[in-house]
């Protein structure tokens, strides 16, 4: 009995081998098939937060007259900033450099023959940080009324921010996400196939560019600065399987 009991359990064990080997057969040159697209979301805005430089100097052979002679021009400076609405809690001004200036000779060589000094330049620079975007915009292209008051001021170009690029990142995920998943719909439904379960998900870089302009983006994300009004944009990949 026990020799009969070892035969059939040998024999059962031959035919699920063939069983499954059959099938391994069968399917070995089935490819899962597989729908991959990637979808954009894109969005609008302007930014909320500006930031603006400028720097100011005096030059004076003696170095106290010049420290003097700067800080009458940074007491200028905030007052007519103070008067165009900006608040003082808004302005921060750095610390002074000093720099030694010559006047100096060379030879038909280049080697130096004389060298003559001719005073202290201090130099100092005031950041500007606000919400008020369009005021200190407009006060910034107005900066020559300083100059004509006897600033020697030197004006940067703003810098223009957003302080909810996290909240923005998010709603663009979404956008993109919504996109790719109509897309692997239509390209199920115009293959007569089904759309599967997700495999496979990935994030594009966040590039944020000027509004309407040929702003080429970067592979490694583009952040522009420059212009108030911007466009965010980010992709996403996914892959999904299909039957």
């Amino acid at each position: 009995m026990k020799q009969h009991l070892n035969t059939l359990l040998i024999a059962f064990a031959i035919i699920l081998g063939a069983y499954f080997l059959g099938t391994a057969f069968k399917n070995r040159n089935k490819i899962q098939e597989s729908i991959k697209v990637t979808g954009l979301g894109e969005t609008d805005f302007t930014s909320n937060l500006i930031v603006w430089n400028g720097t100011f100097s005096k030059k004076n052979s003696i170095l106290k007259d010049a420290y003097a002679e700067l800080d009458s021009d940074r007491e200028k400076i905030k007052n007519y900033l103070i008067s165009k609405g900006i608040k003082s809690e808004e302005m921060v001004f750095s610390s002074i450099t000093i720099d030694k200036e010559f006047d100096r000779s060379y030879d038909n060589y280049g080697n130096l023959t004389s060298s003559s000094f001719t005073g202290y330049k201090l130099t100092q620079s005031i950041n500007i940080e606000s919400s008020a975007v369009d005021k200190v915009e407009s006060i910034s292209r107005q900066v020559s009324e300083l100059i004509q008051s006897g600033v020697e001021f030197y004006s940067e170009s703003p810098q223009y921010y957003y302080t909810k690029l996290a909240e923005l990142k998010v709603e663009m995920i979404a956008k993109a996400t919504k996109d790719a998943n109509n897309r692997a719909l239509k390209i199920a439904e115009n293959s007569n196939s089904n759309l599967g379960s997700l495999k496979n998900a990935s994030m594009g870089v966040f590039q944020i560019v000027a509004q309407n302009s040929s702003e080429e983006y970067s592979w490694g994300g583009s952040f522009n600065t420059l212009s108030k009004r911007k466009t965010a944009s980010i992709t996403v990949n996914l892959e999904f399987t299909a039957n």
